[in-house]
């Protein structure tokens, strides 16, 4: 009996036919979830590749700050993207909406099968490494298939609370944010004690010294910052999950980005000052060299502050980089079955299942540096052609009614940015994974013209279709857009 009052929809959703997603999201898990996307593996391991990129202390603190800066104006761009376009999946459906189905196609195509899982990947093998760092002391690599295995087990726990419940998933965010914010905020109080003890390292000493002018270097250079904001955005994948959606959505940013952003400055100075620039150049983490020199017998505290980081991160990353996929799926662009939800718990768990089984794959061969930058440029030329839907619906259609705008300055300044993201590297730096992109975007138009524009859909995948929705338990959803 009560399994069955579990099945019957509840007062004011739709029918099993027509489920809906939950509007779960208030204004406290909102900025949990931009914040704790954002903290996560890239400010205990990338502050000492800007600062190789960029060849000095001062230039490294100034490429933090700009690229704070840079995620709060594309973030202010987006938001008002979401209150105009009131859906759930982000950049895709923002380019659906404006530019058509070839280029929101290409767009989720390789980030579903690539940037999204990905990312994961390369957090989930961060977390798997600092967990299994305490048991293995003074090894300088650890056994690439137990890390492997950890990293697994990290997706599929996380894979699981997701499709589970999303207001479990939120909790878990929200537990996970807290306990890292705390984190950074232990290394930066470090930092102002060894001030005050006037025993600071010489690393801020002509602070300016050897800065790199060439653009490809700072091109790295804020890749690799940014990859520590990844995750700005993610609040517009989730817009139909919102409550309050258009004011939460500007809010939170508001919030989270300048919180985030003066963190990282801080803790970018706390390593500094306690660190000399010997020691940040030849640190594999910064993060544990910090604590080796400040924490003393309590530095097995900074691997468990990164390994509960990442796994915040990564449950991040699962929460709103399924729903590009579900979004797809809905609109005709991915198979069907991805755009249903469970009949009970009204969680997107086909999408969540495809993108942990496409992050399980990418944990084989995942390099951590090399997904940054490879993943970092696909990211910015998809956040180009976003802003790039907000400048044309400025100019074209200024009549359309909006709860938000922001000055057209805003987003020429973060289209600016990204075409100089996107082309300094190739000009400056060319290499084959700028190649591998472009093949793989043109392997998209194949599959785009073969399967959605001729609509040639095998027979055989209705009746797997089929099958799954019956051994997932899962229902066609309808949009959540009042």
């Amino acid at each position: 009996m009560r399994e069955e009052e579990e099945r019957r929809p509840r007062a004011g959703e739709a029918s099993p036919s027509g489920l809906r997603l939950r509007r779960e999201l208030g204004l406290a898990s909102s900025v949990s979830l931009i914040a704790g996307c954002m903290i996560g593996a890239g400010i205990f391991m990338n502050p000492q590749l800007v600062l190789f990129h960029v060849g000095s202390p001062g230039g490294s603190l100034l490429i933090w700050a700009a690229c704070g800066l840079l995620a709060t104006l594309g973030a202010l761009s987006y938001a008002e993207l979401g209150t105009l376009i009131r859906e759930s999946g982000g950049d895709y459906v923002y380019i659906l909406r404006t530019f058509g189905p070839l280029p929101a196609f290409l767009v989720t195509y390789v980030s579903t099968l690539l940037v999204r899982p990905a990312g994961i990947a390369a957090i989930a093998l961060t977390f798997a490494e600092y967990v299994l760092a305490p048991f293995h002391p003074g090894c300088a690599s650890l056994p690439a298939l137990l890390v492997r295995c950890v990293a697994a087990a990290c997706i599929l726990v996380l894979a699981l609370v997701n499709c589970r419940s999303v207001r479990l998933a939120a909790a878990l965010m929200n537990v996970c944010t807290a306990a890292k914010v705390l984190a950074l905020l232990v290394i930066v109080g470090g930092g102002l004690w060894v001030l005050a003890r006037g025993q600071a390292a010489p690393t801020l000493r002509d602070a300016f010294g050897g800065t790199s002018a060439q653009p490809g270097s700072v091109s790295m250079a804020f890749y690799q910052g940014l990859w520590s904001f990844t995750g700005w955005n993610n609040l517009n994948f989730v817009m139909e999950e919102l409550k309050n959606a258009e004011k939460t959505l500007v809010r939170a940013i508001v919030i989270s980005i300048p919180l985030v952003t003066g963190l990282y400055i801080l803790v970018n100075l706390s390593y500094m000052v306690v660190m000399s620039p010997s020691d940040i150049g030849s640190s594999g983490a910064l993060a544990v060299t910090w604590g080796n020199q400040i924490l003393g017998d309590w530095a097995w505290l900074v691997p468990v502050s990164v390994a509960l980081s990442t796994f915040g991160s990564a449950n991040g990353g699962f929460f709103s980089g399924s729903r590009m996929c579900y979004a797809a799926a809905r609109e005709g662009h991915m198979p069907g079955i991805l755009s249903m939800a469970h009949v009970r718990h009204l969680t997107p768990s086909p999408a969540l299942t495809f993108t942990s089984a496409v992050a399980l794959i990418m944990i084989i061969p995942a390099n951590f540096s090399s997904i940054v930058n490879f993943c970092s440029f696909i990211i910015w030329m998809i956040h180009g052609t976003t802003i790039s839907c907000l400048l044309y619906l400025k100019i074209k259609k200024k009549d359309l009614p909006r709860s938000y705008k922001v000055p057209i300055i805003v987003p020429v300044i973060v289209l600016l940015a990204a075409i100089y993201l996107v082309l300094a590297p190739i000009i400056d730096q060319p290499q084959m994974e700028f190649l591998y992109v472009f093949l793989f975007v043109l392997s998209g138009i194949v599959v785009y013209f073969t399967i959605i524009y001729f609509q040639y859909q095998p027979r055989f995948l209705q009746v797997i279709t089929v099958q799954l929705q019956l051994l997932l338990e899962v229902a066609p959803t309808m949009k959540n857009v009042d």
